[in-house]
C-alpha cells in the first residue's frame, strides 16, 4: 500500500503509521517509512539536533521543506509499499502557520498530486477539539506544534484539504474513542475497497516477500 495519512497533531498518525509497519512486517510486507515531515524532525534526530532545526531561519524552513517534499514525491513513486506521516498536505497547513509565518508553501498540495501514483491511499485522522486537548495535557510532545488555542483552526484546515485533495483514494477516520489497535483495525477495515490488484491479493492470500 501506499499511504499518506494526515490530520490534526494528536490525532494518532504516528500510531496508525507505526501499528501499519508492524503488521506489514509480520506478514512480509515491508513498508518505507517516513514520518518525519513536521519541524523538527521527529525521526533519527537527537534532541540537540532537533534543537538546531529550530533555530534555522524562516527562508531556511521553507527551503528544507520544499526539498523533502519533492524527495518524497520521487519516493512515492518507487516503493510498492510506503507509509508518509503528513507529508505535502500537513507542510501546505503548518509551514505557513509555524514554521514560516506569512510565507505561503510555493505549490499547492494539488501540484504534487499530479505526479503521484493513482493508488495512494491519503488518510484523514481526526478528533475532537476537547479529544485533543486532553491528549496534549496527558501526554505532550516534546516539541509540540499546534498550540490548543488553534486546534480547531487546524482541524478545520485539514478537513478542508482533505476535500480539495485530488487523490482519489480517500478515507476519513475520527479517532477520539480509539485504541492505537482498533485505530489499526478501523482503517485496514476501510482501506480494502481503496486497494489495487495486488494489495488486495496480497491482504486475501497472505502473500509474504513483497517489496
Amino acid at each position: 500500500m501506499r499511504v499518506i495519512a494526515i490530520g490534526c497533531e494528536y490525532t494518532g498518525k504516528t500510531a496508525l503509521l507505526e501499528g501499519l509497519m508492524k503488521w506489514g512486517d509480520e506478514r512480509g510486507i515491508h513498508h518505507h517509512l517516513d514520518d518525519h515531515f513536521s519541524i523538527p524532525d521527529r525521526q533519527f534526530l537527537k534532541k540537540e539536533e532537533q534543537e538546531e532545526m529550530l533555530k534555522l531561519s524562516p527562508v531556511l524552513k521553507e527551503r528544507f521543506q520544499r526539498f523533502q517534499v519533492v524527495y518524497h514525491l520521487r519516493l512515492i513513486n518507487h516503493y510498492d509499499h510506503i507509509l508518509l506521516g503528513g507529508f505535502h498536505i500537513e507542510e501546505d497547513i503548518y509551514g505557513p502557520l509555524y514554521y514560516y509565518p506569512g510565507r505561503p508553501t510555493p505549490h499547492p498540495p494539488s501540484t504534487y498530486e499530479a505526479e503521484m501514483p493513482s493508488d495512494a491511499i491519503l488518510v484523514l485522522l481526526t478528533a475532537s477539539p476537547e479529544g485533543i486537548e486532553k491528549r496534549m495535557r496527558e501526554a505532550p510532545h516534546d516539541f509540540p506544534i499546534v498550540p490548543a488555542k488553534d486546534v480547531k483552526t487546524v482541524l478545520e484546515r485539514f478537513e478542508g484539504a482533505y476535500r480539495a485533495s485530488w487523490l482519489q483514494h480517500k478515507i476519513r477516520i475520527d479517532t477520539s474513542d480509539l485504541s492505537p489497535e482498533e485505530l489499526l483495525q478501523k482503517f485496514l477495515d476501510a482501506s480494502v475497497p481503496h486497494l489495487n490488484t495486488r494489495d488486495l491479493l496480497t491482504r486475501m492470500t497472505g502473500i509474504t516477500g513483497l517489496r
